[in-house]
């Protein structure tokens, strides 16, 4: 199987689990929020990644991904790859977003944003001892719709907003999001499906 047919199963596993989960008794969608499971895809393509990249099997990690932060005493992170001399390479944090796009967007803004300044200050401060600093990556899934693609109106009444938030969609405001984040070197790589 490519990573296209992975990225595609990924995809389709999302959509599946999620609309299972939501089920017919649940009319605010809650359960299908707060599930879980609906990303897994995406893990077994980035472990299929890693282990294609001379990764051993037993240094990747996709449960109980405790590691230490700076402003807390931990995160859980959705994938490690940790060495054999336990040496952390790799952290991957997976989200996504379906509807509810108004109030949505700025939390993920500031959990993507949080979570990494925990990080990377944790490893300033050597909560992961002797080592160079880890791969930090980020996936958003965006479900397209007419709401997450149409441009929005910019509440600004008391100064400009930067003149590339003007016009957007949720989507493109998604796009800049992980644009921003890596130009800042908050995350090593950021993907948008």
């Amino acid at each position: 199987m490519t990573y296209k047919n992975l990225i595609s199963s990924a995809i389709q596993l999302f959509w599946n689990t999620r609309n299972r989960q939501q089920g017919s008794e649940d009319k605010t969608n809650r359960s299908a929020v707060t599930g879980g499971k609906q990303l897994d895809g995406f893990l077994e393509l980035l472990s299929a990644v890693a282990i294609d990249s001379g990764i051993p099997k037993e240094c990747i990690y996709l449960k109980n991904n405790h590691i230490p932060g700076y402003f807390r005493p931990t995160k859980d992170w959705d994938l490690l790859i940790v060495s054999p001399n336990n040496k952390l390479i790799s952290v991957v944090e997976l989200k996504s977003q379906v509807g509810s796009f108004g109030n949505n967007f700025n939390n993920r803004t500031e959990e993507a944003l949080g979570s990494a300044i925990d990080l990377w200050t944790a490893y300033r401060e050597e909560a992961y001892p002797n080592q160079s600093a880890p791969w930090l990556g980020y996936l958003m899934l965006v479900e397209k719709s007419d709401k997450s693609t149409k441009a929005i109106r910019v509440n600004r009444p008391h100064f400009a907003v930067l003149p590339e938030f003007e016009g957007c969609s949720y989507l493109d405001k998604y796009k800049l999001l992980c644009q921003k984040l890596m130009l800042e070197r908050h995350y090593s790589q950021c993907c948008l499906l």
